[in-house]
Parts: C-alpha cells; structure tokens; sequence
C-alpha cells in the first residue's frame, strides 16, 4: 500500500555511537544486506530489483527506501516502504513499481515493470533496522534492447551474371547484436557497423555467382543478441532465372514408327525458372488432322500415316530466355500394309483377269450361236437353191436331149457337205468354182453342170414376182423362155470347156494336169 507520510528522523551521531557501543559491550552482531552488483532488464519486460536483509535475532527492519542515480549525480527517490506507514511511490513511478512481496520489510525488492532504455543507471536499497541501525547497497541495471532483425533480397538473380547481392540482413539493438549466414551455397559476405544514442546496428550482405544449382537452395540470416532467448533466424530461398536446353522424348524410338501404329506422341523436355511455356509448330506446313497439342506433348490421336512425316519443332520460353528443339519424323509403311497392298493387287488382277475371261467366253459363246446360226441359214437357204437348180437342169436336160435321155436312167451326184462349206468359204472362188452333176448313162456317162457358185447367190436373192396380168404374164413367160434360152447355152458351152480339162479312163472321169492347180477328184469335187 502506497501513501503520504514523512520518514522517521535518523538517530544523531552520538546515539549511533551509544547504540554502537551498547551492542559490543552487550556482545550481539547486526545482520547482513543482500543485494546483487547488476541486474539486467530486456526492452518491454518486467525486472525484479533484489534488495534482502538478513536480520539476526531481535532484529526487524523498520523502513526501504529506494533511490536512483540522476545524469548529474544527484539521488532521486522512487519508493518509500514503511512497516507502519505502507508504501509510498513517488512520480513518475506510480503504476510501474510494486513490491515484489507482501510481509516483512526484510524482503525489499520491488518490480520494474515493462523497463525502457531510460530505465538504466544505478539504484540504491537502504534500510532502516532496529535496534542494529540503517544499511544501504547500491545495483546497476542494464536494459537490453533485442534486435529485430529485418532480410532484404538482392536484385533479380538470373544464370549468367556476376558476383550478385543475394540479399541484405540488419539488426539493431543494445547492445550490438551479431549477425551470421547459415547456407549450402557458396558465396561471400561482407559486415558493417553504426551506433547510436542508446543501441547499435549491424548489417551484413551475402554476394554469390547465380547458377541454375542456386535455384531453391536457402539462406539464412541468424542474430544472436543477449536479450533473446533463442537466435532469430530468417531465411531466403533463392530464385535464379534459367532455362535449360529443350529435348523431344519419342522420336528417338523412330524406327517404330510404322503407319497404322496408334497412341504415339512426342514429349518436349526443358526446365527453367520461372516454369516455361511450350509451343509445337511443324515445318513448312500445318499439323495434320488428328493432331492435338497437351501442354508439352503432340499427340497423334489417330493410328500414323505417311502423311505426318516431317519436322516438328517445340519452342520452350520464359521471360527469361527462349530455345527450340526439332524432332524429324519418318513414318514407314508396316510389313502388314505391304502385305495387304500386295494381296489387293492381286485381287483386283485376279478379278481383272476373271472379268476379262467371262467376257471372252460370252463372246466366243455369242459368236459360236451366232456362226452356227448364219451357217444354218446359208445351209437352208443352199438346200433350197440347190433343188431349184436340179429341178431347173433336169428340165433343161430333158428339153436338150428329150429324144436321147429320156430312156436313161438320171444320177445325180450328192454334192458333200465339204463341197458345199468349200463353194462359200470366200468370195474370191465364187467367181471361177463349178459345181457339176455327172450323170451316168446305160452305154456311156454324161456330165453336166448344176449351177455355179455366183447362179446361188443370185438365185437366193430372188424374191417371189408379183401377181401381174395376162397380157403381162405371157410377155414374162417369153422373157423367161429367152433367159432359160441364154442359160442354157452358156451352161453347154461352160460343159464343154470344162470337159476339156478332164479325160476318161477305163469308165472314171479324171482331171488333166495343168499348171493351174484345179483338179477334180474322182468323186466330183472341187479342189
């Protein structure tokens, strides 16, 4: 408890002196005072100021006092503790010094609470006790200021410079703290100094050559200081600008590079800080349908063909550099599409080949009905002409000779069906072959001709005469009569000059050699 009151008037020399002496001559000894040399105070916080007397039997302490040493050497008083009268706490003190404890006055520490740097210098403890009189101590307390230490980061650190400042560490403080660097990469640093009015400062910079081995690694600014209960430590991690050199993963598999092959994809492989960027492009020309750019990888979503061969090239940049990387790619037709080209080739000559013989079969096929069918027509048609003829001839026979062969018995020769096919193979004999009849009599054998080759087809071309009137009829008739005539005596004069080329020969008619190849077998035949 704090209050007003005045301090009990010290004793006079004298009485000190009488006191002095009635204790020897009484044969007692006074106590002993306690007090430390230094106390220590940290910035902000509570310090204990330790006064303690150590009383001997009989002994009792009365009043502390408290004092402080002023900048001029003058004592100011801060408390007054009275075992009667309480405590009393003097400006500008109040609400920042207690006592420690309550009880007996033997115990007279008080509390500096939340100390400041004004609150250095020297303080004395006296105390008045009874009967063994007044003691005193004196103490010095520091206050310490701890740091607070602040890391500046260096400029920009990018791969290729120089020797660079990473970073900057200051501490301030009383008294002058230490500063210290605690890291993996290689560097130097270099410590400066500045005091002040009541603390110091340090500051300390840590400078290194930047490499891309530097990215990420730390750094760390330590302090150490007597006000701190542990070192403070601050750490850095470094940022160094790079980029690597770009690589494509997956063409060096190439080789297997075949078309028709599925799930291929080129992957662009660079690093850096700050992270790059990727950017496929292809050389001379757009990328193929079906291809799709993820991030840092191609992707061919489609089984391969030859049309993705060519260059493609992956740009990796950052703001710090740019590179490009080219991958040639050669896509090479699989031994199964060979395979399966060959075998198609194949096929379409096969079906080719198969084609073409049906056509060739429908056309011999066609053209055999269609000869077969002409022949028989040629055939009918010869047939016909042929009994016209004979019918014609034997008239004309009977007309000639009606008094000399109507007796004889009339052979006719049957003409073979070689003769017949020979008389119409070409155009080129219809003019000069000869079909003749031999005809045979009882006594002797006589020949005549039927008709020739070109009397046949004239005789085929005829058509039925139109129905004409009497008078009409009977003009036609003699013309037919006169025709009939003319025919007839070409036909005997074709005979006889035929007859010159053959000779008989014990009753067979054979045919005289000459030099123009025409020969008449025994059996009447052309050759």
């Amino acid at each position: 408890m704090s209050g007003s009151f005045a301090p009990a008037p010290a004793p006079a020399p004298a009485a000190w002196k009488l006191l002095l002496l009635c204790l020897a001559a009484s044969g007692s000894l006074a106590g002993v005072l306690e007090m430390e040399r230094s106390v220590t105070a940290v910035l902000g916080k509570d310090v204990v100021l330790p006064c303690r007397y150590r009383a001997q039997e009989g002994e009792k302490v009365v009043q502390v006092t408290w004092l402080k040493q002023g900048p001029e050497g003058q004592n100011v008083e801060i408390a007054v503790l009275n075992l009667e009268y309480g405590e009393h706490i003097q400006e500008p003190y109040v609400g920042r010094v207690l006592r420690q404890a309550p009880g007996p006055l033997e115990d007279g520490a008080i509390v500096l609470k939340n100390a400041v740097q004004a609150d250095e210098g020297a303080y004395e403890c006296r105390l008045i006790t009874f009967p063994s009189g007044n003691f005193e101590g004196s103490m010095t307390l520091s206050v310490l200021v701890p740091p607070l230490p602040t890391l500046n980061p260096g400029p920009p650190l990018e791969e290729g410079q120089g020797r660079t400042l990473a970073a900057s560490c200051t501490a301030e403080g009383n008294p002058m703290p230490t500063v210290t660097w605690e890291t993996q990469v290689r560097g130097t640093n270099s410590t400066r100094h500045s005091s002040h009015p009541r603390s110091a400062s340090v500051t300390s910079e840590f400078f290194l050559v930047p490499g891309r081995s530097m990215n990420g690694q730390t750094l760390t600014c330590v302090v150490s200081h007597p006000g701190l209960l542990h070192e403070k430590r601050i750490t850095h991690v470094l940022s160094v600008a790079y980029l690597s050199d770009a690589s494509v993963r997956g063409h060096e598999e190439e080789e297997d590079w075949q078309a028709g092959k599925e799930g291929v994809s080129l992957k662009c492989l660079g690093e850096g800080n700050p992270p790059p960027t990727y950017n496929w492009t292809r050389l001379n020309g757009p990328m193929p349908e079906g291809v799709k750019v993820k991030g840092a990888t191609l992707l061919f979503q489609r089984p391969l063909t030859p049309d993705d061969t060519g260059v493609y090239i992956c740009q990796v940049a950052n703001r710090f550099a740019a590179k490009e990387v080219r991958a040639s790619i050669s896509i090479k037709e699989s031994e199964l599409q060979k395979v399966n080209v060959v075998s198609a080739s194949v096929v379409v000559v096969g079906i080719i080949a198969a084609v073409l013989l049906c056509v060739l079969v429908l056309v011999v096929v066609f053209m055999t009905l269609y000869h077969r069918r002409k022949t028989r027509r040629i055939s009918e048609k010869y047939e016909e002409e042929l009994t016209i003829t004979r019918e014609n001839s034997i008239r004309r026979l009977y007309s000639s000779h009606s008094t000399s062969t109507r007796n004889q018995t009339e052979e006719t020769l049957h003409l073979r069906g070689d003769s017949r096919q020979g008389s119409l193979r070409g155009d080129s004999l219809r003019g000069t072959s000869i079909c003749s009849v031999l005809s045979e009599e009882a006594e002797g054998r006589s020949y005549s001709t039927l008709s020739t080759v070109r009397e046949i087809e004239t005789q085929t071309e005829q058509t039925p005469a139109p129905v004409l009137a009497p008078e009409e009829e009977k003009e036609e008739k003699e013309k037919e009569r006169e025709e009939e005539e003319e025919e007839e005596e070409r036909e005997e004069n074709t005979i006889k000059a035929a007859m010159t080329h053959f000779v008989q020969e014990n009753g067979t008619l054979r045919a005289k050699p000459t030099t123009n190849g025409i020969y008449i077998n025994g059996r009447g035949h052309l050759v």
